[in-house]
């Protein structure tokens, strides 16, 4: 028998379907930071409901618990700020032409005789000089799109608070168009959803920290200047695929090497593939009590994200990669296989 779909488009429904599309055609230009907004909500509502435990008052619960979550953010961010401004900042005092020159002189034994060491100054001042323009200039594109920018962060901000306080009764009005047959499908998939949150917090973000800590006691005890900043950069970079802890002990090896420091460099060596063989353990261990998802396919969300949402595609990426698997899986498991 076929199924005539003059049933189901009465005018009630080409009346929502048209206004589900206006909807969407508005919020598309925020829709990462609505996402993000429901993805930092899952994070910020267990320290709402202990506060709120305690205090009595949801909003203002609600709004301590963001604070809370936000401090070690905003001061990380900002000892990055000041590490990088203090290293330009000592660069660009020694970077007149007689400190290049002076540097190039006494790397001199290191370059080769047909080499001009002068050339070699000049072009290594002028692509100082061009790097200097190039940050410059993105500094007045990022003041001029500071009110978008702006705007994003309150979106984001004002998505967190409502999803913490109304999440449920925002998951309860969805879960009120669902089928009564389908309700278990939903439920299920609603945990997978939270697994996959817990897989992505836990198996990935909690790695980096863990290898961010091991990298900055590391580098530290070695004697490094800006030891623990280099174990912070280790650990945002153990966030990128593909990165990973590399290419900050690799660079340190050929700076000690360059520098005849041999004993450090071999060291700093094998710290570094100490680092990204424990992360090989730590990541897996820690995602699989949560989601038995294929590694590939977070990779991919890592990877593809940040060109289709931005920054906030790291978290955003994985995530919906991850839950469409989770939902064609347990589609799988009650309809397909079920059915046999």
């Amino acid at each position: 028998m076929g199924i005539d779909i003059k049933e189901y488009l009465t005018p009630p429904v080409l009346l929502i379907l048209f206004l589900l599309v206006v909807s969407l055609m508005i919020v598309f230009p925020v829709l990462n930071m609505i996402i993000l907004g429901a993805i930092l909500a899952y994070g910020v509502r267990p320290v709402a409901r202990k506060i709120q435990s305690k205090l009595k008052f949801p909003s203002i619960s609600i709004l301590l618990a963001m604070v809370v979550i936000l401090i070690p953010l905003i001061l990380l961010i900002a000892y990055i700020v000041m590490e990088v401004t203090g290293i330009l900042t000592g660069f660009l005092a020694t970077n007149s032409d007689a400190g290049v020159n002076a540097a190039i002189s006494s790397l001199s034994q290191y370059i080769p005789g047909g080499l001009d060491i002068n050339s070699i100054s000049a072009s290594i001042y002028s692509s100082a000089r061009e790097i200097g323009t190039y940050v410059l200039n993105y500094l007045v594109k990022f003041a001029s799109s500071l009110m978008n920018v702006t705007l994003d962060l309150f979106i984001l901000v004002c998505s967190v608070f409502y999803f913490v306080r109304d999440g449920d009764k925002c998951l309860e009005f969805i879960k009120s168009f669902v089928p009564d047959d389908s309700k278990d499908f939903f439920d299920r998939t609603v945990e997978s959803v939270k697994d996959v949150l817990r897989s992505i917090f836990y198996g990935h973000f909690l790695t980096s920290v863990i290898i961010g800590i091991f990298a900055a006691i590391g580098y530290s005890l070695l004697g490094y200047p800006y030891g623990i900043f280099l174990g912070v950069l280790t650990g945002i970079l153990q966030l990128i695929p593909v990165f990973g802890p590399w290419p900050i002990y690799w660079a340190l090896f050929f700076m000690d090497i360059l520098s005849g420091n041999y004993p450090r460099a071999i060291i700093v060596l094998l710290f570094g593939f100490f680092l990204s063989t424990i992360d090989m353990y730590i990541r897996p261990a820690l995602s699989s009590h949560y989601a038995d998802i294929h590694p590939l396919i977070l990779l991919v969300g890592f990877l593809s994200g940040p060109l289709v949402y931005g920054i906030v595609g790291f978290i955003v990426g994985p995530l919906i990669l991850g839950i469409t698997y989770t939902v064609l899986d347990n589609y799988r498991k009650e309809y397909l296989i079920g059915d046999n």
